[in-house]
């Protein structure tokens, strides 16, 4: 065998390698598609025998599991709960799945309840509460939300108190000899969980009170943070198991607005409820419109941005603006106030009377808009906000779906606007690496964020396992409303282009952060970077920002991290499934929009090589007229990150 023929079988073999390797990873995602898709038949399955199970026991005598049966008024605390929800909260009607709730709690059943954000899930322990004997026990991960509710419940002339590691000496002992007292007016009581898991006085307390007859219920408010799985963790949460099992006979009310199947189980599991009946509310919210927005690339951009927005379609109106962290929120405020607007900031480190204060005054509508972290957060009920915007992603869908869930509690249209950026996946993701999928969560918000074609209401409701009908969306978020469709672009050879410049910063030891990255494909940045071949896009920053995300989404790309004791920073590595990219056949796509006011408009290699046309403008008008090429953002992403006490972070 002569030299020239071992060198072409050579070659030969090794392309047939390289497309069986390519075959095999194929082959692993088609398993893993399959995977998926029988976990959602499964799941479709569950739902349609429920359904049925609950048709058949409402038509046979003593099915009274049903939730109509629930429904009914003939209990005999109906009239009670009726004149109590009149009398003392001033409501004529309940909303759904409250009334069922309420009935099966008052019965003696532990209940789990999974009710959107401003359902009104507080009112289905709270009266019940005020129609049993003795007082309900509340158990409330945030101090600041049990003030949010005592201070609604004083108001209403519901006497509720709470235990917490700033309670006095005196309202403790005050508060330990009302849990015993069979006179007592006291209905509501709110503690943390690290009051049950480390107070063995209180314990014996409560021991004293369940004896007596006078611990009504239990109720464990966001009880999603039972689950490690769950976006809101809490490890003391984990012990609250011991209240079932020293208080059997005490019904216990779980209740979220953001809690997946899998989450919710685990929940049960931990708390020792068997067979609790589940009520499960859809997670639409019709009044609210979901918009994603291409965040500017400067400070002073999106400033002008949202000072537009707020003086233009909110004029007058009560909004939050979520930052990512407390520099965030307190430089967005300042700009803010010197625009004029009425702006607070608040978060976890500010002072407790400083962060009242700034609440109170939003309430009272002496502030427009409040500035603030994720520590502004659950049990915030102010009914006539009428938008939320996001400054930076959330870290995950659960948190996006919490925050973005306190605007339009009154049932009004309200608006959910989410600025999406390249630069905050990792900032993000530098600050969540750590947690228990935490990175997973994350790229299910940038899923989200990048998605130009889907309802945004069938990705939420797709997250919390709930089949949903895009026509039913009424063009209530910003991918139904558009007007221009959407079509697959090319990439491929965009692609590999960055492919080979990783490889050869990987054949360098070169770390690559995203910056270094984009700026060694577009011609800058260090020459040894530049790889012979690879010629610059003719591409808008934001287009190959996109393509960038699309590579890490889909693992042809991965984060890499490096950690100090006061950073951490994100480098791009090959991902699993590079090695596709390495047979020419193989194509890759991403989605872009024709026409209207979309956010994305990316050519494929294959294009003429005119000047990209901007969003929004037709596919007919590009190849006419090229229109003036936007500023190139700016991405800083390898900047030092230090966590803060309230879990958000402070970019130096």
């Amino acid at each position: 065998m002569d030299s020239e023929e071992a060198a072409a079988l050579e070659e030969e073999l090794e392309s047939v390698s390289g497309e069986l390797q390519a075959v095999e990873i194929q082959l692993q995602e088609l398993l893993e598609r399959q995977q998926e898709l029988i976990h959602r038949k499964n799941l479709l399955n569950k739902k349609i025998q429920r359904l049925s199970e609950n048709a058949e026991a409402g038509s046979s005598a003593g099915g009274g599991d049903c939730a109509e049966n629930w429904r009914n008024e003939d209990f005999l605390w109906s009239q009670k709960i009726r004149r109590a929800l009149s009398d003392s909260f001033q409501l004529q009607t309940f909303r759904s799945l409250q009334l069922e709730t309420i009935n099966a709690t008052m019965s003696g059943r532990d209940v789990f309840l999974i009710m959107p954000t401003g359902g009104g899930k507080s009112l289905c322990y709270q009266l019940p509460a005020l129609c049993s004997d003795g007082f309900t026990l509340v158990i409330c991960p945030l101090i600041s939300l049990m003030e949010d509710q005592l201070m609604v419940l004083n108001r209403l002339g519901v006497s509720a108190t709470s235990l917490n590691a700033s309670s006095s000496k005196e309202h403790v002992k005050w508060v330990h000899g009302e849990m015993m007292n069979k006179k007592s007016q006291l209905k509501l009581l709110y503690v943390t969980p690290e009051k049950v898991a480390k107070s063995k006085v209180f314990m014996s307390r409560l021991e004293k009170a369940y004896q007596g007859g006078l611990l009504a219920r239990v109720a464990v408010d966001e009880v999603h943070c039972c689950s490690q799985w769950g976006h809101d963790f809490r490890p003391d949460y984990k012990t609250l198991g011991i209240l079932k099992r020293q208080f059997p006979n005490s019904p216990l009310i779980g209740l979220t607005a953001t809690a997946t199947s899998h989450v919710l189980k685990d929940a049960q599991k931990i708390l020792c409820v068997q067979k609790p009946l589940t009520f499960t509310a859809s997670f639409n919210r019709p009044n609210l419109f979901y918009e994603v927005r291409l965040k500017p690339s400067s400070s002073e951009d999106f400033i002008a941005d949202i000072t537009k927005l707020i003086n233009s379609r909110y004029k007058g109106q009560s909004g939050i603006i979520y930052c990512f962290s407390q520099k965030d929120s307190e430089q967005v405020t300042m700009s803010l106030q010197k625009l004029g607007i009425r702006a607070g900031a608040y978060h976890a480190n500010m002072e407790p009377r400083d962060k009242s204060k700034v609440h109170t005054k939003w309430t009272a509508n002496e502030i427009q808009i409040v500035v603030a972290t994720v520590a502004f957060g659950m049990g915030i009920d102010k009914p006539d906000v009428r938008f939320v915007i996001h400054h930076s992603m959330s870290k995950s869908m659960e948190n996006y779906y919490q925050e973005s869930g306190r605007a339009g509690r009154d049932d009004s249209r309200a608006d959910c606007i989410l600025y999406y950026g390249f630069g905050d996946i990792f900032r993000i993701s530098s600050m969540v690496v750590m947690e228990n999928v935490g990175q997973q969560k994350l790229y299910e918000m940038v899923k989200y964020s990048q998605n130009l074609n889907r309802c945004r209401r069938v990705l939420i409701a797709q997250h919390f396992d709930e089949v949903w009908d895009s026509a039913k969306c009424n063009k209530m978020c910003d991918n139904c409303n558009s007007e221009g469709a959407c079509e697959e672009a090319d990439i491929s050879q965009y692609c590999r282009d960055i492919v080979k410049i990783v490889e050869q910063a990987d054949r360098m030891d070169e770390k690559l952060t995203p910056l270094k990255l984009i700026d060694s494909w577009v011609g800058k940045g260090a020459p040894k970077l530049r790889v012979p071949g690879v010629q610059p896009p003719k591409l808008l920053r934001h287009e190959i920002e996109r393509i960038i995300a699309h590579l890490i989404l889909q693992q042809f790309l991965r984060e890499d991290f490096s950690f100090t004791a006061y950073a951490t920073i994100s480098y791009v590595k090959k991902g699993p499934k590079v090695n596709l990219l390495r047979n020419d056949k193989y194509t890759l796509s991403i989605s872009m929009r024709r026409g209207g006011s979309g956010p994305d408009k990316v050519k494929s290699p294959q294009q003429s090589t005119s000047q990209p046309s901007a969003p929004g403008v037709s596919m007919a008008t590009s190849k006419n007229k090229s229109p003036k090429r936007q500023k190139p953002q700016k991405c800083s992403v390898a900047k030092k990150i230090k966590v803060s006490p309230d879990d958000s972070i402070v970019i130096d």
